[in-house]
């Protein structure tokens, strides 16, 4: 049989990462608060990770202890995308959602002015005075004509940060360490090391920012530094080389080498995840056609492993049957989009960085098709069955992007594999992932090389963020090798180098 439940609940158990809740207090004169840590008096960076999705937009507040680099959630402000405001009169669409909603510059600042301030309330923080810097993300792409048009939504993420009162400079680097808030500067080594561009020790596609490549590349690169950031929750190394896998609405991730100190580029992930899953419940009756996605139903229903063994083949039949519409494979050449996702295959070549890609029909236009399997379920099984069904797909399309990196000699037994995303990390599909991952036999010990972790995109940020002000922790590198040690002193090296050269 292709599931294995009882196998699976007697066997190793898949490393997950949740980062634990903190609570700050920004002042000490609050009585009774003992238990809470004061802000004022402690080595806590503070970050707010703002993005905007095709199926939510989050405000994610996180506090890195600056001593040990571990990361706390403080709040995490979820909306859906999908009740952006429509466009005004006089107002410019530059671009809409998978779904189709229309987004204006101002439509998508107003809707992160609010979920930024309401985050910060929840938390009792204020944002001039208690956050340290903003990271902005989307993976928002499908109305874009060329990958870079990315650009134009950061400007509108930025617009929403700046109305709700974030100062410009807390969302670019330091230039020097003077320029950090005094509580936090004794942390930053900006005076041995200056940001070049690598994030948790991974240079983007060579030559360019990767954003030529592929539109999420800036997606796939804080996924990347967010796992490497919670696999340290988890008891994994997950250091170069990696392989990150983010199951969003859309897909990204990145496969890196083995450089030193710095890790390549050499591949990325791109085109459909959490769109497929979607595509299935928009059959069954149970939500919108249209707007409807999982989250709309696991808010009350899980698979449950007795569902599972009760209707083992059915579930692997229309998984099948799901996977015959899907298509997993490097891009060729001659496409701009895939899974609605703006690609540069060429540029991407000429760079040295094999593109995979996960695709239904050309650029998405058979995800109507999967609402059939979603059908099917619920009128022959029920909603139990549909979402172990779910979780089955992901965990197959895992292993088939696996597996094409395998082919295309872009991981090894060398490299850990790490998984974030609502598609990746829900239900079952872990122990399902973990299942195919030992099934591939790459690994002697495949737990040990396998990490899944809730979030990877707002960690990210507190790791970009942490990056570009140097704010590292030695003792507890995020940067270099699995098993290796910190790489400060080559950075120093490679640095100062880099400076005799242009005098």
């Amino acid at each position: 049989m292709q599931l294995k439940p009882l196998s699976r609940l007697l066997g190793p158990k898949p490393h997950i990462s949740e980062s634990p809740y903190l609570s700050l207090i920004p002042r000490t004169s609050s009585p009774g608060m003992s238990a809470k840590v004061d802000l004022s008096t402690t080595s806590y960076y503070v970050v707010a990770s703002v993005e905007m999705g095709n199926t939510t937009t989050k405000c994610i507040l996180t506090a890195t202890n600056l001593e040990t680099g571990k990361t706390y959630l403080l709040n995490k402000t979820v909306k859906m995308s999908r009740d952006v405001r429509p466009p005004k009169e006089g107002e410019k669409v530059f671009g809409k959602t998978l779904d189709g909603k229309k987004l204006t510059r101002e439509s998508v600042g107003e809707l992160v002015k609010q979920t930024l301030e309401e985050a910060h309330n929840a938390a009792g923080l204020t944002i001039k005075e208690d956050l340290n810097f903003v990271v902005r993300s989307t993976g928002v792409v499908a109305g874009f004509a060329r990958p870079d048009d990315v650009g134009t939504f950061i400007l509108a993420l930025a617009d929403g940060c700046i109305k709700a009162g974030v100062p410009p400079k807390n969302m670019t680097p330091a230039m020097n360490k003077e320029n950090l808030n005094p509580r936090i500067r004794k942390f930053s080594y900006l005076d041995k090391v200056f940001f070049d561009g690598a994030v948790a020790s991974v240079l983007p596609p060579m030559g360019s920012t990767g954003v030529e490549i592929v539109a999420n590349e800036m997606e796939g690169e804080l996924a990347t530094a967010g796992i490497k950031e919670a696999a340290k929750w988890a008891g994994v190394d997950f250091r170069n080389p990696v392989c990150s896998i983010d199951f969003g609405t859309t897909l990204k991730g990145r496969i890196t080498n083995d450089g030193f100190p710095y890790a390549k580029t050499i591949g990325n992930y791109c085109g459909l995840a959490g769109a497929i899953p979607d595509a299935i419940v928009r059959g069954s009756g149970l939500v919108d056609r249209k707007f409807g996605n999982v989250l709309d139903i696991t808010k009350h229903e899980k698979p449950g492993l007795l569902t599972e063994i009760l209707n083992d083949r059915a579930i692997e039949e229309h998984a099948k049957w799901a996977h015959e519409l899907i298509q997993i494979e490097v891009v060729p050449d001659d496409r701009n989009w895939w899974g609605t996702v703006p690609v540069n295959p060429r540029a991407a070549r000429n760079n040295g960085v094999i593109l995979i890609g996960c695709e239904v029909g050309e650029n998405g236009k058979d995800l109507p098709l999967l609402n059939e399997v979603g059908a099917s379920l619920i009128k022959k099984y029920n909603v139990n069955t549909m979402l172990a069904t779910l979780d089955l797909v992901s965990a197959m399309i895992a292993e088939r992007l696996l597996k094409k990196a395998l082919e295309n000699n872009l991981i090894s037994s060398k490299t850990t594999i790490g998984i974030t995303g609502r598609a990746g990390i829900t239900g079952d599909k872990p122990a399902l992932i973990l299942q195919k991952v030992a099934e591939m036999g790459l690994f002697e010990n495949p737990n040990d090389h396998l990490v899944f972790c809730d979030d990877g995109l707002a960690r990210g940020a507190a790791v970009m963020a942490r990056c570009m002000n140097s704010l590292g922790t030695p003792k507890n590198p995020l940067g270099g090798l699995r098993g290796g040690k910190c790489i400060m002193a080559a950075r120093m090296k490679l640095q100062n180098a880099g400076k005799k050269v242009e005098s």
